[in-house]
């Protein structure tokens, strides 16, 4: 009996574990943690000038406005700035698959444009249908973003990580997703800038922006329609004989699309058209003109939405395991107000072309040529600029 008993007893602790185990693994597969990014370092050189906080960038706003507004052509540059360190979580829950997004780089803009310091550009959570936190904007397709080394890209695709609230009825190759993001806005008081008349207009955002994209999967790719609506205003604090509160409705449609070519080739393209939008734009300056108004002696200036338009076209060619070829182009042009200053910008190009060599697992080099150029509003200047530029990239990603 004592013989049978240790027997049964080693038996039953024998199926203890195993149970214990199967349990233990299952969970761990449930739940799951990924540590990923890369280490890259960009080295180049500009044949012409910049803003010298963007000197690892190809951004046609930031080009000189004027002669030698950056001082002189022709210089080196070295930068680890586009260096990205990143979590995401998936565990089940009664509500279903909880995801999170945890993203951050080392590229400085804002109070710290031109520095290397941690910069955030994902807080993210997704629960079944319905997404909160810091994320691509609905309106915007990262997709067409080409396969290129340059960190800000083309100026005339839209690009925003925004806060939102967002619902995703349809998810998949074939998506459709509406939101409610944080509204914001930039504005030129043109040629009356330091006026104290407008000293004292403040900026008021009534409402969230509302956006939607609807992307249709096809046997060659994808065909995408995204929309955006928002509500900007302004209000004058000033107590004096001037009344310069306003407001203006912005609102943008983007069609964008991926489209494969045989095997070795695709074209990723893209047409925003709209008004007041540009701060949802890659590479674009204020979205609020200043306009004159003399016949009403009380409001002789108003805020307008600006309208513009943007392209993008880019091809990504395959040449084998080992190479890759982007090539292509972007523009962006402003219909300005007719109060703005001569010099402010009107219309921005980019165009690149690259030779990417992956020589093992996670590890790329490669070698492109950029092209940009920034054209005035109607004081007759513009300006082009060339750079060369070295980039080593080192992926990295672990699951737990």
């Amino acid at each position: 009996m004592n013989r049978f008993s240790k027997t049964s007893l080693g038996v039953l602790m024998t199926l203890f574990f195993i149970l214990s185990f199967s349990i233990q693994t299952k969970a761990q597969e449930e739940k799951k943690m990924e540590i990923y990014g890369f280490i890259m370092m960009d080295a180049g050189y500009n044949f012409n000038q910049s803003d010298p906080d963007w000197f690892d960038v190809m951004r046609p706003t930031k080009l000189p406005a004027f002669e030698n507004e950056f001082g002189t052509d022709g210089n080196v540059y070295y930068s680890v700035r586009q260096t990205r360190l990143g979590f995401k979580t998936s565990f089940p829950t009664q509500l279903g698959e909880l995801k999170t997004q945890f993203e951050y780089e080392m590229f400085g803009t804002g109070a710290d444009a031109g520095q290397t310091t941690f910069r955030l550009r994902h807080a993210y959570a997704e629960l079944g249908k319905f997404g909160v936190g810091q994320y691509w904007s609905p309106f915007m397709d990262i997709d067409i973003f080409p396969n290129s080394v340059e960190y800000w890209g083309p100026n005339g695709m839209v690009l925003f990580r925004n806060v939102q609230f967002r619902y995703m009825p349809i998810q998949g190759d074939t998506r459709l997703t509406i939101a409610l993001e944080r509204p914001g806005r930039s504005a030129d008081q043109g040629v009356y800038e330091g006026r104290i008349e407008l000293e004292n207009v403040e900026g008021r955002f009534p409402l969230p922006d509302l956006s939607a994209e609807y992307r249709q999967a096809l046997p060659f790719g994808y065909v995408e329609l995204a929309g955006m609506l928002r509500r900007i205003e302004w209000e004058d604090l000033n107590e004096d004989e001037f009344e310069l509160s306003g407001g203006a409705t912005g609102w943008g449609l983007n069609l964008t699309t991926n489209i494969n070519i045989g095997e070795n080739d695709v074209f990723r393209g893209g047409v925003v058209y709209g008004e007041g939008i540009q701060n949802y734009m890659n590479d674009a300056p204020v979205d609020i003109g200043i306009r004159n108004n003399f016949s009403d002696p009380v409001s002789p200036v108003e805020g307008v939405a600006l309208p513009m338009i943007g392209l993008s076209a880019f091809l990504d060619h395959t040449w084998s395991d080992k190479f890759s070829t982007s090539v292509g182009y972007s523009m962006l042009d402003i219909e300005n107000s007719d109060a703005q200053t001569d010099d402010s910008y009107k219309k921005g190009q980019y165009a690149l072309i690259n030779l990417l060599y992956y020589p093992a697992e996670n590890f790329l080099a490669g070698f492109e040529y950029q092209w940009g150029h920034r054209e005035n509003f109607r004081d007759g200047w513009n300006t082009s600029v060339s750079r060369i530029q070295f980039s080593f990239k080192y992926n990295f990603s672990h699951s737990f």
